[in-house]
């Protein structure tokens, strides 16, 4: 891959990804290879100039990197234009694949300064507030489906949009093996979880990403959210309507699928 083509689709992807377009898809010797999408996903977000407010992690599921034959997830970051208040609405297409329902934190700025990569018990003294999340997953590109890890990765992680809920100041639970669900009742969809399926759990989850974001030396001037995976895995929209998300311990969140 060349410089000159990578570049290409690079713009390809962030004016898509600035016009809320979806373009045809993009080859894919940049989508089968995980280092490949991670590259492009990289390239994408620099060329965005607009304030990222976090970062997600993605391919959490045990079973999906299993199946993928990945070793771990990846992580992308969040821009503000893709961060709404709990109850807003989102328009969807086609070619979103679901909505899934996350445990999300918000770190202090200053775990940034760390020369050092943290552990689980570090992490924590760094988390201010910790809140439910859905988030709306799919492409801007013309694709149905998950055939790699690389195709999430690319399309800048998948992440149309992100609902969160209350915030909470955080405080240690038990949070490897609490209850969830999503819904909507006007479809009769309801889809049990657990936060056992996130990589371990979610503050593993947090971990990881927060530790690659310290290997990447990225900066930001302010506290900043991670949202740390799905528990109830990609959830395939069954109709319109207001979808539910309930996080034992944590709290509700919602949002109108439009």
């Amino acid at each position: 891959m060349s410089i000159k083509e990578t570049n290409l689709i690079a713009n390809k992807l962030v004016n898509a990804f600035l016009k809320n377009k979806v373009i045809p898809p993009i080859p894919k010797k940049f989508t089968k290879n995980i280092f490949s999408a991670d590259k492009i996903r990289k390239i994408c977000e620099k060329k965005v100039k607009r304030p990222i407010i976090g970062f997600k992690a993605g391919g959490t599921g045990i079973p999906l990197l299993k199946k993928f034959k990945e070793k771990e997830p990846f992580y992308a970051a969040v821009f503000k234009q893709n961060l709404l208040k709990n109850k807003k609405k989102v328009k969807v297409n086609k070619f979103t694949l679901g909505i899934e329902l996350e445990v999300c934190y918000i770190l202090k700025k200053d775990i940034l300064d760390l020369k050092r990569l943290v552990s689980k018990k570090k992490v924590q003294k760094y988390i201010a507030y910790m809140a439910p999340c859905i988030e709306v997953v799919g492409y801007r590109q013309k694709k149905l489906g998950i055939k790699s890890l690389g195709d999430l990765c690319s399309d800048f992680g998948a992440n149309m949009k992100f609902i969160v809920g209350p915030k909470k100041k955080f405080k240690k639970i038990n949070i490897n093996n609490l209850k969830t669900n999503i819904s909507n009742s006007k479809t009769n969809q309801s889809v049990d979880g657990n936060t056992k399926s996130v990589y371990i759990d979610p503050i593993n989850s947090l971990k990881f990403v927060i530790n690659k974001i310290l290997k990447d030396k990225i900066k930001l001037n302010q506290d900043f959210y991670v949202f740390t995976g799905s528990t109830v895995g990609v959830v395939p929209l069954s109709g319109k309507g207001i979808y539910k998300g309930k996080i034992e311990k944590i709290g509700n969140v919602q949002t109108r699928i439009i």
